[in-house]
């Protein structure tokens, strides 16, 4: 199998922390982003999208989108399960990592496609020009917030974003946590003790520095 991903994006970051979380070596392709690389003619062909990651199977057959991702790497790969060993742990962890991409992840996102003067008239990833709304600049940041004092309250209680085994959930909330810090210079609140102290636990993962 190979990925194609880029060192800069945050969405390839999460496919590669779970790979090194499973101890997996895939052929890694890079695709330079700055140079719009995603765009061209050879890339595109593999991924109409244009986006990155992209993983391709022995049989030629391209697999987008990260969740989609990391649910077919985990079923040919179940150990060790990062998406939960039964229904309900499944359940739990699903639940988690959507409520954090949608309000988390993608949040960020929104605000900076509508922000960075460079992603004029890009400010949705794809194959589509969609021009820039900045007031998503700023609900976008708040939507970021909310969710960190709501995570906090349920680390509060958890060892884990969705139970007491480290899951895909907590990748997509580092990875959410460091873009938000780098893009939107929006760190973790100091009076969100729990989500502090759970950061600084995943933070020291090998697989964090993937």
């Amino acid at each position: 199998m190979k990925l194609y991903h880029s060192n800069s994006s945050p969405n390839s970051r999460r496919v590669r922390i779970l790979l090194a979380e499973k101890g997996l070596t895939l052929t890694l392709l890079p695709v330079d982003l700055s140079q719009g690389e995603h765009h061209g003619e050879d890339y595109r062909a593999i991924n109409p999208r244009r986006v990155v990651p992209t993983l391709v199977l022995d049989d030629g057959a391209a697999i987008g989108e990260v969740p989609v991702i990391s649910r077919y790497l985990d079923d040919i790969h179940p150990t060790p399960s990062l998406f939960g060993r039964t229904p309900k742990e499944q359940a739990l962890v699903s639940m988690w990592d959507r409520r954090i991409e949608q309000e988390g992840f993608a949040s960020v996102m929104e605000a900076i496609r509508n922000k960075i003067a460079g992603l004029k008239g890009r400010a949705i990833a794809g194959p589509h020009d969609y021009e820039q709304i900045p007031a998503l600049v700023e609900r976008g940041t708040q939507r970021v917030k909310n969710l960190f004092a709501d995570i906090d309250a349920r680390l509060a209680k958890s060892s884990y974003v969705a139970g007491e085994n480290f899951s895909v959930a907590d990748i997509t909330l580092l990875v959410t946590i460091d873009f938000a810090a780098k893009a939107l210079d929006l760190p973790i609140p100091d009076e969100l003790r729990a989500l502090r102290c759970w950061y600084e636990v995943v933070s020291r993962r090998p697989s964090a520095s993937a």
